[in-house]
């Protein structure tokens, strides 16, 4: 069975979205127009080469719109569809779990860290 024709529509939704950059990117396009620059300043820890790949593979889904301003130096910005806004709704809630659950994500992944997987004092 594929991913688009399971019953579960995350097998769906992660068919657009997944991976570990794409949805840092959407979230920081919800406020508008972003220059390339701009976006990977703000996602933070990503090459040149696989934001391109993302970019390009979210505009290939119609999830984001390339707009080229045909200026030298080049500017390029993206922009969410329609489409798109409605999968960055979708994912605010897991942001705001995020935020909820930080510390105590935070604290498993480093006594996960610590090789007898118990917590160090400071």
């Amino acid at each position: 069975m594929d991913r688009l024709t399971t019953q579960c529509g995350l097998d769906v939704s992660l068919s657009v979205i997944g991976g570990k950059w794409k949805p840092l990117i959407l979230y920081h396009l919800q406020d508008g127009p972003t220059r390339f620059s701009e976006i990977r300043r703000r996602v933070g820890g990503i090459s040149e080469k696989v934001l391109m790949q993302q970019l390009r593979e979210l505009v290939a889904m119609d999830v984001l719109v390339r707009h080229d301003h045909q200026q030298v130096p080049p500017v390029v910005d993206y922009t969410l569809t329609p489409f798109g806004k409605t999968l960055v709704q979708a994912l605010v809630p897991l942001c705001e779990w995020g935020n909820r659950h930080r510390a105590q994500v935070t604290e498993t992944l480093r006594r996960a860290a610590s090789p007898d997987g118990r917590t160090r004092s400071a």
